[in-house]
């Protein structure tokens, strides 16, 4: 696949999950939900800003760093966009359930760090 259609496809599917996020957004009321509801919602929302997230990461990345491979970029751009995203939502979810503190948010932060530093590290291991 080029870049090109790379950045097609990826765009399109973006605008899409964007679109089913709107539509379930509009449709759960979160007072009368059940699982299902929360985890359609968070999942699309998921879905979409990691679509987003890696297109614009990949984009700051492909401008930046013009000496890198583009594979690498767009692999690098996905796995932190993936992270950040999730990183989010569990920031909502600590949030909708009345947990979210500032020692929250800095174990998060720690525990993804870590986990990041670990990808890098176990990459250039390899």
């Amino acid at each position: 696949m080029t870049l090109k259609n790379y950045l097609y496809v990826m765009g399109a599917l973006t605008v899409v999950c964007w679109g089913i996020f709107a539509f379930v957004a509009g449709l759960v009321d979160p007072n009368a939900t059940n699982w299902l509801g929360f985890t359609l919602f968070y999942l699309s929302f998921f879905l979409a800003l990691s679509g987003t997230a890696a297109i614009i990461g990949f984009l700051i990345r492909f401008v930046a760093l013009k000496k890198e491979l583009v594979f690498n970029l767009v692999k690098v751009a996905f796995r932190q966009s993936f992270l950040f995203s999730l990183f989010v939502i569990l920031l909502l979810i600590l949030k909708s359930q009345n947990l979210f503190t500032w020692l929250n948010l800095s174990l998060l932060v720690i525990i993804f760090a870590i986990f990041e530093l670990f990808l890098i590290s176990y990459k250039k291991s390899r």
